[in-house]
């Protein structure tokens, strides 16, 4: 049987949504899926709009474009309506509670609550709150297994940030363990 998974990234410029899209297909080359990572951010260097659109499959992928995510992370308030709007029916939400006070008002999707930003803090930043949104994607939907955390994060951060790997394998376990 495929899987495909449409994925939505949303948030604001530096809670690190473009990393976490760029990992979240890396893993999924790694583990033999194809991949397609569709970017978008504002002009501003920090603060502005960021999204990734990313999608995995078993199979070869027609169109980059996520119109209608199967999932989506929301990292910030801001993207709570966007998301909400265009999360497919009987989706996933993923929200990052320690900044979305709101609940979606839609109730023919799966929202999961993930206190994202707190659960990073706890590990040591509150910038590795995209982590712990990408372990608990993961852990939710099934269609990655990060069996090999360190090793992933090892391929993907060049050697002179090999000093994080600890802290953001940490964060995607507590993501793992949070759901």
């Amino acid at each position: 049987m495929s899987i495909t998974e449409k994925s939505l990234f949303a948030g604001f410029g530096g809670q690190g949504i473009i990393s976490m899209g760029q990992l979240w297909v890396y893993s999924a080359m790694i583990e033999g899926k194809n991949v397609t990572f569709f970017p978008f951010y504002g002009a501003e260097k920090r603060g502005g709009i960021a999204r990734a659109g990313v999608i995995i499959s078993d199979e070869e992928i027609s169109s980059p474009l996520v119109t209608t995510p199967d999932s989506v992370v929301v990292m910030n308030i801001d993207s709570l309506p966007l998301c909400e709007k265009i999360v497919k029916e009987g989706g996933l939400m993923i929200i990052n509670s320690s900044l979305v006070k709101e609940s979606p008002k839609r109730k023919d999707v799966r929202v999961v609550n993930v206190e994202a930003s707190g659960l990073a803090e706890k590990v040591g930043h509150i910038r590795y709150a995209n982590m712990v949104a990408l372990g608990a994607l993961a852990k939710l939907t099934g269609h990655l297994k990060l069996n090999d955390i360190e090793g992933i994060l090892k391929g993907f951060f060049s050697e002179d940030k090999h000093r994080f790997v600890p802290e953001n394998a940490g964060a995607i376990r507590a993501g793992l363990d949070a759901v």
